[in-house]
């Protein structure tokens, strides 16, 4: 029972990720550019410590020798004054974001200031902060019904008109299409996350179970 509630939590979680990539596809991806977001945060936080092992979850494996050389080079510079330890500071957290982003396959376009975030992406942060998604599933299954209800309405009324004239026929494709792509990016992107999700989740337990099976003493019986 547990299990399922767990897998049927993390669907969710994946599908709202998906709802909310679809809404605002260009702000989620941007937030880690952000002063203020994770990225930058765990940079601060490994360069406080001495310690890289909080930044080097932003990137893979592959790239992982790269900052962790980016890392020395800063504290040896930050040791030399205020200034370059601001200077030295700045250029870690461009390399970490800009490699972390090369990553996702997206391009960097510098590092943004603090406080440019969008509400939705606060939100989801805060979610992770308090250990739930209610506020937040909430909030985005709300503007997924208006989006729906504001593109088909659009479409309905386009419809009843489309026959008067060819210039109207085009105003109801155009609609149509809206909503119908609106729709299909929503149940697509929503479903593939979610199976992704539970691809890996699957993954992960058979690893558990394996790496204890290995564990295990093994008893000789005589």
């Amino acid at each position: 029972m547990m299990a399922q509630r767990s897998r049927a939590s993390r669907t969710a979680l994946a599908v709202l990720g998906a709802v909310a990539v679809v809404l605002l596809p260009g702000t989620v991806l941007a937030h880690c550019d952000t002063l203020d977001g994770p990225v930058v945060t765990d940079a601060k936080q490994a360069l406080d410590k001495g310690d890289v092992t909080p930044a080097l979850k932003w990137v893979t494996k592959e790239n992982e020798d790269e900052i962790r050389k980016a890392f020395q080079r800063t504290l040896a510079v930050r040791a030399k004054g205020p200034e370059a330890k601001e200077l030295a500071d700045l250029w870690f957290f461009e390399t970490l974001v800009r490699i972390h982003r090369a990553g996702e396959g997206a391009p960097f376009t510098g590092l943004k200031p603090a406080g440019e975030v969008e509400p939705i992406v606060a939100a989801a942060d805060k979610a992770l902060e308090s250990g739930s998604a209610d506020d937040l599933a909430k909030h985005i299954a709300e503007a997924v019904v208006a989006g729906i209800r504001k593109r088909f309405a659009e479409a309905v009324k386009a419809k009843d008109h489309a026959a008067h004239s060819v210039e109207m026929g085009r105003r109801f494709v155009a609609a149509y299409v809206e909503f119908v792509h609106y729709v299909e990016r929503l149940h697509q992107d929503a479903a593939a996350s979610a199976a992704h999700h539970e691809h890996a989740a699957q993954q992960a337990a058979e690893h558990g179970h394996e790496a204890k099976q290995k564990a295990e003493p093994k008893h000789d019986h005589e």
